[in-house]
């Protein structure tokens, strides 16, 4: 007999056995009611995958997979759409059921044993994933598109998160808590941006419901979200994950990182002459005449010697108001800083942002000012790297419609100056982790197609991408039961400097190295977005149209709309005439649109050496050329970090992507 249930009927008879104390009718009541508690105690408890939540939705017109946990030898039963269908959990305590596919339709409840799981829809399911511009949210775009995310709900449209994890010991069958949400305006601002313009895309092609499963962390790495079976063929890849392939280690590293930027921050904030002064500097009546006048764009007040200053840097601008202005709330804006700020009014704080990227966008309370002279009191922590405050982005106090642009000429004054904070390991970017616990909870998931935006994180090695790509999309479509799931990669946008002068580029290395697995990894598709980035921003805004752009191929390969345009020029081969190199594009993206005049193109010889080259469209083929390259036998298009300006497009408007190729012999 089993231990619990032998020790349980011992207490039982050993109480029943009180004669004296307890009369019959008492024996009764309280046999019933032990009863009744050992049946809850011992009887098994069914536990579905954290996926399985109430608001899901499932893929329409193909099986359906439930699966879960339960005592070995449980029995399961699952009722969905007044059809019953059992199985029982095998030695390990694993179960799966297939249900029939089913059309688009819902909500519908599915209750397997004694759960239930309510509002689930049935339509299309797609799986994004990615780094950080995947994972950023409609939140942060809410500038650029404010009235359509504040007033757009639609119920049919369901996103859930994929939380957190980096397991580097082998696949997870389950992940922590995940909850499906409607888009509402309420919970729009949580949804991804791109997922949000994107789901609302293919609502508005199927008039069916969207299901966004997200799972993407910003930061990381191709690698990180490979498999170990992935990765096989990658085995310096596998010696890196063991490296780190220890708890101990882990918890030793985040220990240690911890302690260190306790330590630094510690030491910043007892050395900081701004926060310990007699009159510290965030005050309004502190004098600040003696304070270096400097342009908050410039270098100077960042380096010394040659050096960059980390540590804490005070900053301080004075704002005359009228009183009406005075007497209205007031927003904010500080562009983007490099690393962190605390920002105050008046001497009352208002704000702080922890890291670079987000724009600081602070609301100032019409309590907190006054008529006349008001003082803004930046106070910026760089901790590594160089401090600065970031160009060509919006820097003022907007009251009610009206715009107060704040000047490049601060008050400055060096707080403190401390070494660089240590580098931390940063485990999402370690080999397998994000697959194991991220990608693999998700196995059994039936996907429309997948969405990648990433990339950023390799383009320090990019030749090494299009092998690593090229076998993740293998891997996940093994791994997701289906050989022909549609993948579609999101191509670096322009970003950072231009240069004068044809230079190499990870950034360019690496968008060559997602074209090219566009180009032959069957069922894939490119989604250009050179013409979406921003200079200053490695978040680009405009996610809406990189939304269509998505839309428009997911129309010609996943729905079968033979007739519509979803690519750029695509360049299929190069011949040479007179020193004139002849380009010529694929069927379909070849109706160029004129322009006065092309830009972007650059040329080699044998050499290898690239220089900039005159191109112009004739019959709907590109002619290029260099008067001093006489014999041309490479072309490159767009080839820069920020290639600015560049113009090939078609008729359609969609870009070409950026390309390179070699006149073959």
């Amino acid at each position: 007999m089993n231990k619990d249930v032998n020790t349980h009927l011992v207490i039982q008879q050993k109480i029943l056995g009180r004669g004296k104390m307890i009369n019959s009718k008492s024996r009764l009541i309280l046999l019933a009611l032990l009863t009744c508690g050992f049946s809850v105690w011992t009887e098994a408890k069914v536990k579905l995958p954290a996926i399985f939540s109430d608001g899901m939705v499932l893929q329409r017109e193909q099986p359906i997979k439930v699966w879960g946990t339960a005592d070995a030898g449980e029995n399961v039963e699952i009722t969905f759409k007044k059809k019953k269908y059992s199985t029982k959990a095998d030695e390990n305590g694993k179960w799966q059921v297939v249900l029939s596919s089913i059309k688009a339709g819902g909500p519908y409840e599915m209750n397997v044993n004694d759960l239930s799981i309510k509002d689930i829809l049935i339509g299309d399911v797609w799986l994004c994933s990615g780094q950080s511009n995947m994972e950023l949210t409609a939140a942060r775009v809410t500038d650029m598109f404010r009235k359509e995310i504040e007033s757009y709900s639609n119920p049919m449209i369901r996103y859930v998160k994929t939380p957190y994890g980096n397991d580097l010991h082998g696949p997870k069958d389950d992940i922590s808590r995940m909850d499906w949400k409607a888009l509402t305006t309420e919970n729009a601002p949580s949804f991804s941006a791109l997922a949000y313009f994107f789901a609302k895309e293919m609502y508005n092609e199927t008039k069916v419901p969207v299901g966004i499963v997200n799972s993407s962390w910003g930061g990381s790495s191709v690698e990180a979200w490979m498999s170990e079976d992935a990765l096989q063929a990658f085995p310096k890849k596998l010696r890196e994950r063991d490296i780190f392939n220890s708890d101990e280690y882990r918890a030793l590293a985040n220990k240690c990182n911890g302690m260190m930027s306790d330590l630094w921050n510690t030491t910043l904030y007892k050395n900081d002459k701004g926060l310990h002064a007699p009159v510290s500097w965030y005050k309004s009546e502190l004098n600040d005449l003696d304070w270096k006048t400097v342009d908050i764009f410039s270098s100077d007040w960042a380096i010394n010697g040659g050096n960059l200053l980390n540590g804490a840097h005070w900053f301080r601008q004075h704002v005359s108001l009228t009183k009406e202005q005075a007497s209205k709330n007031v927003v904010l804006r500080l562009g983007c800083i490099r690393d962190a700020d605390s920002v105050f009014v008046n001497g009352s704080f208002v704000g702080t942002t922890a890291y670079q990227y987000p724009p600081r966008i602070y609301k100032i309370p019409a309590s907190l000012l006054q008529a006349g002279d008001n003082t803004i009191t930046v106070r910026l922590i760089s901790y590594g790297g160089f401090p600065g405050f970031v160009k060509d982005k919006l820097y003022c106090m907007a009251i009610d419609g009206d715009t107060i642009n704040l000047s490049n000429q601060w008050k400055y004054k060096l707080g403190c100056e401390l070494p660089s904070k240590n580098g931390d390991v940063s485990f999402q970017n370690i080999p397998t982790g994000m697959y194991n616990s991220m990608i693999s909870p998700l196995r059994n998931l039936t996907f429309k197609g997948a969405l990648w935006y990433q990339g950023e994180t390799n383009t320090g090695k990019p030749d090494e991408y299009e092998a690593l790509l090229t076998a993740m999309i293998n891997d996940w479509r093994t791994k997701l039961g289906n050989k022909d799931l549609p993948f579609f990669i999101v191509q670096l946008a322009n970003f950072m400097q231009t240069h004068p002068q044809p230079v190499e580029s990870g950034w360019a290395g690496l968008r060559e190295a997602q074209r090219q697995v566009s180009l032959k990894v069957p069922n894939t598709a490119l989604a250009v977005a050179i013409d979406l980035g921003e200079w200053n921003d490695i978040h680009p805004l405009n996610k809406k149209e990189l939304a269509r752009r998505i839309s428009l191929l997911t129309k010609k390969v996943v729905y079968g709309h033979k007739d519509v345009v979803c690519n750029g020029p695509i360049c299929k081969s190069m011949t040479v005439e007179n020193g004139k190199l002849i380009l010529s594009f694929e069927d379909g993206t070849n109706n160029l649109m004129p322009v006065d005049y092309l830009k972007g193109f650059a040329v080699a010889g044998e050499d290898g050496r690239f220089k900039w080259a005159e191109a112009v469209i004739e019959n709907n083929k590109v002619i290029v050329w260099n008067n001093e390259i006489l014999r041309p036998v490479k072309v490159r298009y767009a080839w820069d970090d920020n290639p600015q300006g560049v113009n090939l497009k078609n008729n359609a408007g969609l870009p070409a992507s950026p390309f390179q190729m070699t006149l073959q012999k």
